[in-house]
């Protein structure tokens, strides 16, 4: 918890600054190939994460491979080495993106069913819950078909549970009292 809250902070101050100065679209850029790069490469990874390797070596690194990032990137991501901190940069770098999506008004959450929902029943859906958050909603969406029908919508710490599996479960917990 503690460094998901030190990442947050990490990435409030870069959104700042980046907002401060217009670089916020070239800065979010950056960081999407970096979270690339870590995802894709399990010897970046390991060489991220390695207490063994020193800070100036991993910063010399990122200028060899990440020729492209502008200088205020290359700049955080020195000095969260050098605060010995840089096993936070992915959870940064999700921070960064969250918290932008918030600046910008976009709500994120899921929509899970047990099978593809049509054009028409996501809109509907929107439609009815989008009253009840401030921006614009953007849903991810995914299949389950153990939930055998219906859907659960999950945004920021709200959930609702509109499956089959669930009515039948609360259903069964009626009949056995």
């Amino acid at each position: 918890m503690a460094s998901t809250k030190s990442a947050a902070r990490y990435a409030k101050a870069l959104l700042d600054l980046s907002l401060e100065k217009g670089w916020v679209e070239a800065v979010e850029k950056d960081l999407i190939r970096f979270v690339q790069t870590v995802s894709e490469s399990n010897d970046f990874r390991v060489f991220l994460n390695s207490p063994v390797v020193r800070a100036d070596k991993k910063i010399s690194i990122y200028s060899r491979v990440f020729t492209d990032f502008q200088p205020v990137t290359m700049q955080f991501l020195s000095l969260v080495t050098r605060n010995g901190r840089e096993q936070l940069l992915p959870g940064i770098a999700e921070q960064f993106a969250r918290q932008l999506r918030k600046h910008r008004g976009i709500v994120s959450g899921s929509i899970v069913s047990a099978s593809p929902l049509s054009d028409q029943t996501k809109q509907d859906i929107l439609a009815r819950i989008a009253p009840a958050f401030e921006g614009t909603l953007s849903l991810t969406e995914a299949i389950d078909p153990s939930l055998l029908g219906g859907f659960v919508i999950r945004i920021e710490d709200k959930q609702i549970d509109a499956s089959v599996s669930s009515k039948l479960k609360a259903l069964r917990q009626e009949l056995v009292k």
